[in-house]
């Protein structure tokens, strides 16, 4: 019998959901906020704020077409009947969107159309903001600001200029401005009209407002630093007036696990509160806000503790099931390691799993996992416009099997990025090698895909299809199966399953074939236009073993089957991957590839959500500078 007493459980508001993704992106936790206003508009559609946020979370991921394919769904386009029965704020906010997005557009755009791209927003924000003033809204200055640096991205320089200079005459910047986006339009108004003193006070002041506020918006600081390196590039100003905003950094963390009191090991048990002491400085000194790690005793733990204490944002990745990592990882250095292990992981700001599989002996899944952390972290550096760095508790020795601290490290180095050590002092009796495997679990980066509209293709037009798209993804594998770019192939009438070695080498695969198959002729071949293939890529361990059936070697495990849930939720010609192939390649192949956030995605099969990036080849970002404008 239900309990009368029971109350109903409350829904939560449009108001509640804004709040929540309003929080994440203080964080600069992009994916996160971008989920909670795309869940609070599904329950609350007509929402302009919620319409709004998702549009302006998913531009700042950079996935700029997505955000305009978005914009465009939800009819966002500014009208004067749309405009006019709003509030001032959410009038200028939802005014100003389209501008914002035109801007981005610009800055991957290049040469005369990217002029062309920059005057089309600047005159979006000027409009705005000429009505905004003729309103006497006092946040006219917001499009005003925009409206002035957009110009000197295109080149008019005296227009920009004017702009400017009205601008700091409707904020009064004379000293009386108090609030932080006050401070730094009056900012970036006296960095345009090339003021770069009178600019560097008022940032000062700017950071003390947003840090000082006990809920300190990272966010605004990035967006904030990457609104003004585009004046700062296009009037040829020192860029280093722009650190006094810089956010705190990010840190991957790594290192050996401690050994018990009284044993020998390659971080001693006698060690710890030096160690704290230097991570604790090295946090100080670097001013680390935000740490990706694992959690097991000894250095990472000490590391989750030290950022949990500075009041920073822990973001914890276990490489498998919990439990047998606490009985791996963590109970052998001592029960009361398990506590803090508790304690930590219950203090995290996000907790995830490489795997959700167990460990069986699969040394890799420790250096899967790390990968996957240092990813997170770059990936979150990129969001706020701050530098990563690593820092390791090593004793200076090499690995001796296929997961260890050196393995992380040389990982990271390689990438060119900075890297702290600081010293465990390990003694020479302590264990350098790790057990061997008890299975063969590998880390490889799959591909599963097909062709939209295949199934309804006649048998006479089959030949043909053989003939051109396999033999199309035939040429296109064959450029990859070379001695040091191997590549495994199977085909199923229209399907396709891929996996490489390497992750960069499966992404670029992947886009090669999308090139390859939107450039064929299909109807002067007899087939419909409306072909069109699609691509999903994840990164996951997985046994390679001889298939009896097939009698040649196969893929097999979860991961095999997580990969192809990605593909039939992928629309035709895109390529989208999960996080942790986005993760991995923003590591090795940063320069290459491009991973845009669409969000979280229903995989096919009931097989649950998961975050999914649309992938592309990375554009080098032009800003007009000196001469140029």
């Amino acid at each position: 019998m239900a309990n009368a007493n029971r109350q109903p459980r409350r829904r939560r508001d449009a108001a509640e959901w804004l709040a929540d993704a309003r929080h994440c992106e203080r964080e600069g936790d992009l994916f996160q906020a971008y989920d909670l206003a795309m869940r609070g508009l599904a329950r609350y559609p007509g929402d302009l704020r919620l319409q709004h946020r998702v549009v302006v979370c998913l531009a700042s991921t950079h996935a700029t077409q997505q955000a305009c394919d978005l914009f465009d769904r939800l009819e966002l386009e500014p009208t004067e009947t749309k405009l006019a029965p709003l509030p001032p704020g959410l009038r200028m906010d939802i005014a100003t969107l389209k501008a914002r997005l035109l801007k981005d557009a610009a800055l991957a755009a290049r040469g005369p159309e990217q002029h062309a791209r920059f005057a089309e927003s600047a005159r979006a924000y000027e409009a705005c903001y000429r009505r905004e003033t003729a309103a006497e809204n006092p946040e006219a200055y917001y499009p005003g600001v925009n409206a002035a640096t957009v110009w000197l991205l295109a080149g008019e320089r005296d227009t920009a200029k004017r702009i400017a200079a009205e601008v700091l005459r409707h904020l009064n910047s004379d000293g009386k401005a108090s609030d932080y986006y006050r401070l730094v339009s009056a900012a970036e108004a006296h960095l345009v009209l090339g003021q770069v003193e009178l600019a560097a006070e008022l940032l000062r002041r700017a950071r003390g407002e947003i840090v000082g506020s006990g809920d300190a918006d990272f966010r605004a600081l990035a967006s904030t630093n990457r609104q003004l390196h585009l004046v700062v590039a296009a009037n040829r100003v020192d860029p280093s007036v722009l650190s006094i905003l810089a956010p705190p950094r990010v840190m991957h963390y790594c290192g050996h696990i401690i050994a018990r009191p009284g044993e020998m090991g390659r971080f001693p048990a006698q060690e710890e509160d030096r160690v704290r002491r230097e991570i604790d400085a090295k946090l100080a000194e670097a001013d680390i806000g935000f740490a990706y790690g694992s959690l097991a005793a000894g250095a990472d733990i000490l590391f989750a503790e030290a950022i949990l204490d500075r009041g920073g944002s822990l973001h914890v990745v276990l490489p498998f099931e919990r439990r047998e990592f606490v009985a791996e990882s963590v109970a052998r250095s001592g029960r009361g390691w398990v506590g803090r292990f508790n304690r930590c992981l219950a203090a995290a700001t996000a907790v995830r799993y490489a795997t959700h599989d167990r460990y069986l002996g699969d040394d890799q899944l420790y250096t899967y996992c790390s990968q996957l952390a240092m990813g997170l972290a770059l990936l979150r550096a990129r969001f706020l416009a701050t530098e990563a760095e690593q820092v390791a508790v090593w004793d200076g020795r090499r690995a001796g099997g296929l997961a260890g601290s050196a393995i992380d490290i040389a990982n990271w180095r390689h990438t060119g990025r900075t890297f702290t050590r600081i010293d465990s002092r390990g003694k020479r009796g302590g264990a350098a090698t790790a057990p061997a495997s008890a299975t063969q679990r590998r880390t490889r980066a799959m591909l599963f895909g097909d062709m939209h509209g295949f199934s309804k293709l006649t048998d006479s037009q089959l030949p043909a299809f053989v003939e051109l798209v396999l033999g199309t993804f035939a040429r296109v594998i064959a450029r990859y199966r070379t001695n040091d770019r191997r590549v495994f192939a199977n085909t199923w009438g229209d399907g396709l399953f891929l996996v490489f070695d390497d992750a960069g080498n499966a992404a670029s695969c992947a886009l090669d074939l999308q090139d390859e198959i939107a450039a064929l002729d299909f109807p002067s071949h007899g087939l419909p236009e409306t072909l069109g293939l699609r691509l999903g890529g994840h990164l996951g361990p997985v046994y390679a073993a001889r298939d009896p059936v097939l009698e040649r070697d196969n893929f097999f495990g979860a991961h095999v089957s997580r990969a192809a849930r990605i593909e039939p939720v992928t629309p035709e010609r895109s390529v989208y991957v999960t996080e942790t192939l986005a993760a991995v390649l923003v590591l090795h192949n940063g320069d290459e590839f491009e991973c845009d956030y669409v969000g979280m995605t229903q995989a096919a099969k009931h097989y649950g959500r998961m975050r999914m990036f649309l992938l592309r080849r990375a554009a080098t970002t032009s800003v007009p500078s000196g001469s140029d404008v």
